[in-house]
Parts: structure tokens; sequence; C-alpha cells
């Protein structure tokens, strides 16, 4: 990962800014630079270098007037680059970024829509004064955006730099560009443009090949691979397909509560069939406590579901980050929101069903997808997503929705179904899998929650979380952590679209904590 910082102003001076950007050094640990721009403000860029590792990779880039700075990988590239060269344009790196300039001149505004990429750029025309930023449809690059108190917008990969000195700091909306002086969206990725009816045969094929290319054209680095291995259905078939691509021994990560770490056996299963180099991590409570603070400081958020999901992860990362050379890891995330989680099984019908997956997709970039940048990046690696593929994305999101719903006695069917073979052991592919959060040990969740119990005995804390509105702590454990992020983003709760919880309207998932514990139909997941 990588960090970008742009403010268009004049009421701050080059030493705040370099210090604003500093906070954040752990995303792009390897060089920094900042160019002071010609109609005031400045770009700032931190680089994790993964793709193009010679100098003249660093950003920010600069063509004739223009700058550009950019966290993102840009897949395809280098047939791109190749028009790109054949029509007189000059490159100094291996960079997939560096064609963004260029693709500028050549498309404008319109080359957003055509890429196939997770990013977060900002563009600045110095001969006209024009700001452009933009952000990937599913915002699996972190953007946020404010106004300074003299007025001026500035544009930062992390709350944190725009904490202090920007009044209000809002997430950048996924699938938009920012460009004079307003918002544009140039890809609903959760709105598909027609109904995809296809058969079930059609279906799985169509899966199978669709999330094959979007883990395959995500094994491209100049650095280091690595795999994050829970052991569920999601994390292993990533495994599955990268290791029969690259055709060598993966290295695969686990980690667990040293006593009742569901997931650490399955993980284990995985690493064996598929003969990966595999790295197993034990955390204790007091670790989970003491790491409390850090992490929620990191994400930036105080929803509950996260900050559980976060801790394992948090401190896996840390672990591989200290101890290999790794620094890019694959992923499971975005798998649940298109294929359903266990309380989608309550949907009342496929139109409902597809509501929901829409809204869950449209704010992925508030909850796992911001766990696994924070989790990942802030411990100095790159986060990529196959999952997160656009043309995954749009294919699955394109399927008719009565074929997603569980009819099956089995969530994720038709995903499971597409990698029936030898792709995973039967009792993996096939198995229920619990939430991450719980399947590193259920107890890591009851340490939480007695944590925070014992924290407010004899408090008056219902009145505290009246304080925050608009979306109050509803639990002991939610206003610690509110509380928490408070003390790192006072007064900024609009971050967040507010607790990701069930969908209570529906019958059977009207609950007070979003773990699947709780719901009726969670039956064996995660033993």
């Amino acid at each position: 990962m990588c960090t970008i910082l742009g403010y268009f102003g004049r009421d701050i001076s080059q030493d705040q800014f370099a210090s604003l950007l500093g906070r954040t050094e752990s995303r792009g640990p390897d060089a920094a630079q900042i160019v002071s721009l010609p109609g005031g403000g400045y770009l700032g860029f931190q680089r994790l270098s993964i793709m193009g590792l010679s100098p003249e990779g660093m950003q920010p880039f600069r063509m004739g007037e223009r700058y550009a700075v950019c966290n993102g990988e840009i897949y395809g590239f280098r047939p791109v680059k190749a028009q790109l060269e054949a029509k007189g344009y000059s490159f100094q790196s291996g960079s997939d970024c560096e064609i963004l300039l260029p693709l500028f001149a050549e498309k404008g505004l319109g080359m957003f829509a055509g890429l196939d990429a997770e990013f977060a750029c900002v563009l600045y025309d110095a001969a006209t004064g024009s700001v452009i930023a933009a952000r990937d449809p599913i915002g699996i690059r972190p953007l946020f955006y404010g106004y300074s108190r003299g007025g001026a917008i500035a544009f930062a990969s992390e709350a944190k730099s725009l904490v202090g000195w920007v009044e209000k700091i809002l997430p950048f909306p996924p699938g938009h560009y920012y460009a004079d002086g307003k918002f544009t969206c140039f890809c609903d990725i959760a709105q598909p443009a027609q109904v995809c009816y296809d058969s079930e045969e059609e279906v799985c094929r169509n899966i199978r090949e669709k999330l094959i290319a979007g883990v395959k054209k995500r094994l491209d680095s100049d650095v280091p691979l690595g795999f994050l291995l829970s052991g569920g259905l999601d994390s292993s078939l990533v495994c599955a397909i990268a290791a029969r691509e690259l055709k060598k021994p993966i290295r695969t990560f686990a980690i667990g509560m040293e006593q009742d770490a569901i997931d650490l056996k399955y993980a284990r299963q995985v690493a064996e069939y598929l003969g990966s180099e595999h790295t197993e991590i034990y955390m204790t409570p007091r670790m989970v406590i003491e790491s409390l603070e850090e992490v929620i400081a990191d994400l930036g958020t105080y929803d509950i579901t996260t900050i559980r999901a976060s801790m394992g992860m948090y401190l896996l990362c840390k672990a591989i980050h200290q101890q290999t050379d790794v620094r890019v890891l694959l992923t499971g995330e975005v798998s649940d929101e298109l294929f359903g989680y266990k309380y989608t099984d309550f949907a009342p019908d496929a139109a409902a069903f597809q509501q929901e997956s829409q809204k869950r997709v449209r704010e992925l970039y508030a909850y796992d997808v911001l766990r696994a940048d924070r989790c990942i990046a802030d411990n100095s690696i790159e986060a990529r997503v196959p999952f997160g593929d656009l043309e995954f994305v749009r294919y699955v999101m394109s399927i008719d929705p009565e074929r997603k719903r569980n009819h099956y006695h089995m969530g994720k069917y038709l995903l499971r179904k597409a990698f029936e073979g030898d792709w995973l052991p039967e009792n993996i592919l096939w198995r229920e899998k619990a939430a991450f959060s719980d399947a590193v040990g259920h107890s890591m969740v009851d340490d939480l929650k007695d944590y925070a119990e014992h924290y407010y005995a004899g408090s008056d804390w219902e009145t505290r979380c009246k304080q925050y509105a608009p979306v109050p702590p509803f639990t002991k454990e939610s206003l610690l952590y509110r509380e928490i992020f408070e003390k790192y983003y006072p007064g900024q709760g609009q971050m967040i679209p507010g607790f990701w919880m069930p969908n209570r309207k529906w019958e059977g998932c009207d609950v007070k904590d979003p773990s699947a514990r709780v719901l009726s139909n969670y039956g064996s997941s995660g033993q």
C-alpha cells in the first residue's frame, strides 16, 4: 500500500503538510516525496514499492503541467502502456500508475470508468488550476476528504491525516470522481445493467472462470506474495487457485486463540492439501486487550463487527511484517456481500435479497474492505482482494437473485458448486464457515465483552451512550469502542454509516449483537 495526501489552498505550510503525511508512514515506509503546487497547496506520497521498484517509480508523477498521485493497482497495465507508447508517450519506470497522466490526456474524465483497477488518485492541472480525484467502484483503496478552515479541499488515504485541521472528515464515495467542485458517479458496481438468467451450469462455469481470472491478475508482483488462510471457503479458494496458477508452494498464514481457535485446524488441512508453506500464529486474551486501542486508532471506526474481526487479522499481519519478507497479501473479503450471509437466509424474497446485497456492496468501503486495508496496509503490506475483481462482481451481482438465495440448505451454494472437483477437500468446500471474529476463537469476543463489562462496572454507561448521535452505542462493548474512537477522531462519527447489523426488519433478524452466533440458523457453523 501507499499513502496519498493532497491539499489545494494556502492556510498550512509545507512543514505542517509533511507532518500530516507522516501520520501514515507505515502505509508507505520506503520513500516519501512532497511537491509544492504552482497554484498553492501540495501533493504528497509515501511509497510501498510493489511494482516498478526503481526510484523512477516514485510519485508524484508529472507530465508537463499535470501532476498525479495514486494508491492503486492497475491490472493489465502493460498492454495499455504499449498502446500509449505507440502514440508517442514515454515512461521512466515500470510502475503501473505511471500510465494515469497519459491516459487522462487521451480520455479525460472518461478514463476512470475504463480502469480495471483498485485505486484512489488525485490529479492536478497547473495550467487550469483544476483538481480531480477518484476512487475505485468498490472502495478497496481508501480515500477521505474534507475542507480546511480556510475552505480549501484536501484528500487523504486515511482520516488520521485530516484530524485536527479539517472540520468534517468524510469518506470519498466509491465509484465517483471529483471535478469542477462536484462528485460524479462513474460506476455503481452494485447495480447490474441487466439480470442474468443463465442456467446453473453456466452460472457456475462463469463464477469459476471469472474468479480464477481475478486471482491470476493479482499474482503479478515484484515483491514476495503471501495468503491469509482462515480455513473457510473464501480464503481457501483464493489459495487453491493461486497454488494451481503459480505451480509452486505458496505461503499461507493463519491465526487463532490459544485455547479454542475453530478454524486453525481447517486452515492446516487446506495448507496440507495444497502443499503450502504454512505458518500459524497464536494470540492470547492479553494480546487482544492490549492491542485494542492501537487497532481502533488504525481502523478509524467504532463498528463492533469490524473491530472484532480486525483483532486477529491485525495481529497476524503484524507478525507477518515482523517475521517475513512478504509484502503483498491476498485475502478472501467481498464474497459474503455477493453470495449472502447467514442472516440473508431470512430474506423474505429475491428482491429483498438483492437490495440487501446491493446495500452491503455499496458500503463495503466502511466495513470488511476497511478492515482488510487497515490491518494489512498499516503493517506495511499491500492487500489484494480477488473477490473484489470488477468483472467478477459485475457478473455475480447480475445473477438472478432467486438463484443466489439459500434454497440448498448450504450458504454460497453456487460458489461451492463452481469449484467441485479437486480444488479443495470436500469437507472444506461444503463446510459452513463461522464469522472470522468467531473462527479465531469464540472466547475472543467473550473476552472483549467481559473487559467492557468490568470497565464500566458501576458507571451510568447508558447515559454516556446518548451523547453520541446520530449512531449511539447500545452496549458496554460498543461504548468502549466509541470512546476509544473519539479519542483519536473527535467528533468524526459521520465517517461510518452506522453499526453493521443484520437487517432487523426481517423476521428472525431483530437481534442485539451482530454476530451470526445469535441467529437461529447458525446451527453447526464454525464447529
